[in-house]
């Protein structure tokens, strides 16, 4: 099994040689600055608008994070709901697929027209692209639970509640996490969308300025700065999953030393 040093020294390497080839590039004039400006302008123009992109940046991440957290409860609630009452799930499952089909570019300007250009439109697009992955995985990891120990546990008396507790949710722990990975990635991105078609502040309005006075390097430094909270983000949530999962993590200590066991007796 690789070390986990080595793991993210690939994945820092890849990113170092994009950059520099980026670089190497734009330095040569192979692609004119107005089109690809180099990397070292995009940190520039990062470093002059740090003050304005983190004010930004908080209208952002508080619509973002309100419109997640709501999402995440209303899947688990309805993913509960549908687990056990069949007729929520024939009544409420095609309107969760529904809400899916519709592009977010259409229904973000109907929601602001809808509900003005302050947060409320931005936090309930969010709400929208969020709760859908949730609902999908949770049910899934609820059919897939373990019917043996189901079975055992009702042998020995248990009700519904004591079986959700103590066999379907702890299984459907893994795609609930990751679930709530890629509903944590829509959020950010379905909250400057939204800013794109209205608001007083936030990435999305900030990115549409300088984009009408072709200020590409600021437009990078806010893709970029999108792109680093994500990763925040998400390793944020690795670590969650590893304090609510202290077993998978054990597990996977144990498997990693029985294989490099048997890579050494080879």
């Amino acid at each position: 099994m690789r070390p986990k040093w080595k793991k993210n020294l690939i994945s820092v390497s890849v990113i170092v040689i994009i950059i520099a080839v980026w670089q190497l590039l734009s330095s040569l004039k192979v692609i004119p600055s107005f089109m690809l400006p180099s990397p070292w302008a995009v940190v520039q123009a990062f470093v002059k608008d740090f003050p304005l992109l983190m004010q930004h940046l908080k209208v952002t991440l508080t619509e973002a994070m309100a419109g997640l957290l709501l999402g995440i409860a209303a899947g688990i609630g309805l993913a509960i709901l549908m687990d056990h009452f069949e007729f929520f799930h024939l009544a409420f499952y095609p309107l969760a697929v529904l809400t899916q089909t519709v592009p977010t570019v259409a229904i973000a300007p109907l929601l602001v027209l809808w509900l003005g250009y302050g947060s409320l439109p931005k936090i309930v697009l969010v709400f929208l692209t969020t709760f859908f992955p949730v609902i999908v995985n949770l049910l899934d990891g609820f059919n897939h639970a373990d019917k043996d120990r189901i079975k055992l546990l009702e042998a020995m008396g248990a009700g519904p509640f004591q079986i959700f507790r103590y066999c379907k949710w702890p299984e459907s722990l893994p795609a609930f996490f990751s679930a709530v990975r890629v509903s944590t990635s829509y959020a950010i991105i379905g909250a400057v969308i939204a800013e794109w078609m209205g608001g007083n502040a936030g990435l999305g309005v900030y990115m549409m300025r300088v984009k009408k006075s072709y200020d590409f390097d600021k437009m990078f430094a806010v893709i970029f700065l999108i792109s680093a909270l994500s990763f925040l983000l998400l390793s944020l949530l690795k670590q969650i999953q590893k304090l609510v999962m202290p077993w998978q993590t054990a597990t996977s200590k144990r498997e990693g030393r029985s294989t490099d066991t048997a890579v050494q007796d080879k």
